[in-house]
């Protein structure tokens, strides 16, 4: 193992996951468990105006950012090496990652200003840590270079591998040409495209997982049985090795939700700054419904379709035994189209942090460096580039969560609407 790989097993395993899981409970508690009121929240919400885009818009570049590539072909890495018990703590990291992600999106909407959005924001103004705000807007460039834009590309150029043979440099070209030209048009623009594809491609994605398993609806009671029973080791608990299989679904599937709803990043709160809203409970509670999508439905749906198909590593394989020979192109097109909104969406982040530290100043340059990093995730390997983006995810992280700690104190202002635009709008004045 080479010493990327320690730094980050050490960074994830032995920090993160526990202090990402403890302020999601705390964040949980503060705010009366905000996760039960999301489906009240969504049949009954009236958001307040300000200038800027659409709050759907902004969900949709925000959903598009987290739901990635490793949707699909992350979840089936997460059950061949936790087992099926992996799902179960995909769900309990989703749970307090709803809490952690309402706590993002709602200190955002407080302290946020023109230049200095999301996390960036209530590390500069509501823990009064300049310095800390300073290496967080380093942290997330390099994650919107890495994981928001190389090794996306790189995932869907291997899947379209697969199924027909392409130039790389002309892919290079494409994807490179692509990305300028809808980045180049700022936040209206991205969140545009991503408003109109992301919702299309997630329901014919989901509508698919949704045939697969009822072709496949024998086996649907044995696979939610075996999610459960192998989370908690019991069918192994004969056999005298439920301590390991356990520990490898808790820490797989707690580490696989993480990564796939982004919650505690800070990379919600920067996206959802930009929306027409000034309603604190409703950024948060946006907020709330992405990571809800992405994990419980989203890799729920695809967790599902393998261990009820009898594939636990290829899901392709999964939806060839219903459509065929044409899963290859459909998979592919979705990874394509899942990876495309995440690239878009994580330039916006990448953006807003170089704003910051530049003062706007060069701004279509850095679109042409971020567009030609990116694309070349067509032309080059990048194995080494996930484990140093991993080590980025885990250094944004950690100041970001820590301050969300230390601020949550001020989530029980929020648990309560008025307030919470009250709040909102007394702060933003103040900065």
């Amino acid at each position: 193992m080479d010493i990327l790989e320690r730094i980050n097993l050490f960074l994830w395993d032995n920090i993160l996951i526990y202090l990402l899981l403890f302020t999601g409970l705390v964040c949980t508690i503060r705010t009366g468990f905000i996760q039960l009121r999301l489906f009240p929240f969504l049949f009954s919400r009236k958001n307040s105006k300000n200038k800027g885009i659409s709050q759907f818009k902004t969900f949709s570049m925000s959903l598009g950012t987290a739901m990635g590539t490793g949707n699909i072909t992350g979840v089936a890495a997460a059950l061949s090496v936790g087992g099926a018990g992996s799902v179960f703590w995909m769900w309990v990291s989703a749970f307090l990652g709803m809490a952690l992600v309402y706590a993002e999106n709602s200190l955002s909407a407080k302290y946020s200003t023109k230049k200095c959005r999301g996390a960036v924001a209530y590390l500069k103004y509501g823990i009064n840590s300049p310095m800390t705000a300073l290496f967080f807007a380093v942290m997330c460039i390099c994650v919107s270079f890495g994981m928001g834009g190389m090794v996306q590309i790189n995932s869907f150029c291997e899947s379209l591998a697969e199924c027909t043979e392409y130039n790389r440099l002309i892919m290079f070209i494409i994807a490179f040409a692509i990305i300028v030209i809808v980045t180049g048009g700022g936040v209206r623009r991205i969140s545009g495209v991503a408003q109109f594809i992301l919702p299309f491609a997630s329901i014919l994605y989901f509508s698919a997982c949704i045939i697969v398993i009822i072709s496949n609806s024998e086996h649907l009671l044995s696979a939610v049985s075996e999610i459960f029973t192998d989370a908690f080791g019991i069918k192994q608990l004969v056999c005298g090795t439920a301590g390991y299989t356990v520990s490898k679904a808790v820490s797989t599937g707690i580490r696989r939700g993480i990564f796939s709803n982004e919650a505690g990043l800070g990379s919600s709160s920067i996206l959802h700054s930009a929306s027409e809203s000034d309603d604190s409970y409703a950024q948060g509670m946006w907020g709330v419904t992405e990571v809800f999508i992405d994990t419980m439905v989203c890799c729920t749906l695809t967790a599902l379709t393998l261990i009820c198909s009898g594939s636990t590593v290829n899901i392709t394989e999964c939806f060839s035994s219903v459509f065929g020979r044409y899963s290859s192109c459909f998979i592919t097109t979705e990874l394509g189209i899942f990876a495309f909104c995440t690239v878009i969406g994580w330039y916006y982040c990448g953006e807003c942090a170089y704003i910051y530290l530049s003062d706007g100043f060069g701004k279509k340059f850095f679109t042409l460096v971020f567009s030609f990093i990116a694309s070349l995730g067509a032309v080059v390997s990048v194995k080494t580039v996930w484990t140093v983006s991993d080590i980025f995810n885990g250094l944004m992280a950690l100041p970001n969560v820590i301050c969300l700690l230390i601020l949550s104190k001020e989530l029980r202002i929020y648990s309560n609407k008025n307030a919470g635009i009250k709040c909102c709008k007394k702060t933003f004045h103040k900065h």
